[in-house]
């Protein structure tokens, strides 16, 4: 087993995208210290990134079939999880109950852990079937699967991680060959449908004040309490355009985040505080990586030797690419706020080892692309 790990070692391991991914996280590990200078959430990052480099081994020297073969197992354990946060043994924080904290383990968010098994138990189904169109009945058998845990996660309430699984749920209808007709009826159903429970939602009070000014910060932000729910984008956007073309240049004095006007700069605005730090040339470099990383992982599911190693790793594409779009879509005040952290930059150990888990999948598949 050795012989064959250290021939995998120097003829298939990844060891850009590996090392592609440890970049990313090293570089959020200098913006959460910008950020926070005086606290120790960069510390407990790097000590998260150590935790999570033993997770990523783990899975990208295991068998990724095998793996998929355990999908009932993983997607049972993550909706316990996710029971488990409903339970006295759920840890509420910002009026969200959506973290357990266990005897040895600590706090640490399941929504997060939940998604790799929602992944592969969503492949192993849509890579069973047979080819061709997808049918009505294994449409809505994948979409309960799919409801199982979001179900769980919009009773914490968390809609933000709720809304993080949609993306990986159209990349494997889309995959196993959703019929364009369905494709033209969501969209018709979108149109129609979100201005009409927005206004049924607003006249019967079902969407709360601070949820409906989320949204005007960014539609109308004139309506917006600048001190209310419209601070955190005003704030965020403030930050952003100091860091003009190469950042503060490490004038601290005049830092938003350090200063303490900007909210929660090490989670949901790392980027704004990158933007700061960094300015123009930072931001554009992040996004190249991103963009790399991302390219990497498409390659891989274009090289999968099934159908299986494929529409995992295109689950995981979709999921990371969403998410990277809704956090800077945040920090930008295009997007309303909704606590979506951006990939191994945003301090949190459970969405750090999430990612690094998943991205020990796609080099897992990459590693036995030749084999059949």
């Amino acid at each position: 087993m050795v012989a064959i790990i250290e021939k995998r070692d120097l003829r298939d391991f990844d060891w850009v995208l590996t090392l592609l991914a440890v970049a990313i996280a090293a570089f959020g590990v200098w913006q959460i210290h910008n950020a926070v200078p005086t606290e120790s959430f960069w510390t407990k990052q790097i000590f998260g990134i150590g935790i999570a480099m033993i997770a990523f081994i783990i899975v990208a020297f295991t068998d990724y079939r095998r793996l998929i073969d355990s999908a009932p197992i993983f997607y049972i354990a993550g909706l316990v999880l996710l029971l488990l946060v409903l339970t006295p043994l759920g840890v509420t924080v910002n009026g969200q109950k959506a973290w357990l904290r266990l005897p040895l383990v600590g706090q640490f968010q399941p929504s997060e852990f939940a998604k790799v098994p929602t992944v592969l138990m969503l492949a192993k189904y849509f890579a069973a079937r047979k080819a061709g169109n997808l049918k009505l009945k294994e449409m809505l058998i994948g979409v309960s699967i799919f409801l199982g845990p979001v179900s769980l996660i919009l009773l914490e309430p968390d809609a933000g991680q709720a809304i993080t699984y949609f993306p990986i749920l159209a990349a494997m209808l889309f995959l196993s060959g959703l019929k364009v007709r369905w494709v033209v009826l969501a969209a018709i159903a979108a149109v129609v449908f979100i201005p009409a429970a927005w206004y049924v939602g607003v006249e019967t009070g079902k969407i709360k004040r601070y949820q409906q000014e989320r949204i005007l910060a960014i539609t109308n932000p004139d309506q917006v309490d600048p001190r209310g729910y419209g601070y955190h984008t005003i704030q965020s956007t403030i930050t952003v355009g100091k860091g003009g073309l190469a950042g503060i240049q490490g004038e601290t004095e005049t830092s938003q985040s350090v200063l303490k006007f900007l909210p929660e700069p090490q989670t949901d605005f790392i980027f704004a505080v990158t933007a700061e730090n960094t300015g123009f040339i930072g931001c554009v470099s992040l996004l190249l990586a991103y963009a790399l990383l991302l390219s990497l992982m498409i390659a891989g599911a274009r090289d999968a030797s099934d159908r299986a190693g494929m529409l995992v790793i295109m689950g995981i594409v979709c999921g990371l690419a969403f998410q990277i779009f809704m956090n800077i879509g945040m920090a930008l005040g295009i997007l309303p706020v909704i606590g979506v952290p951006l990939p191994l930059m945003s301090a949190g150990l459970s969405a750090l080892l999430s990612t690094f888990v998943a991205i020990g999948f796609v080099v897992s598949v990459k590693l036995r692309r030749f084999v059949n």
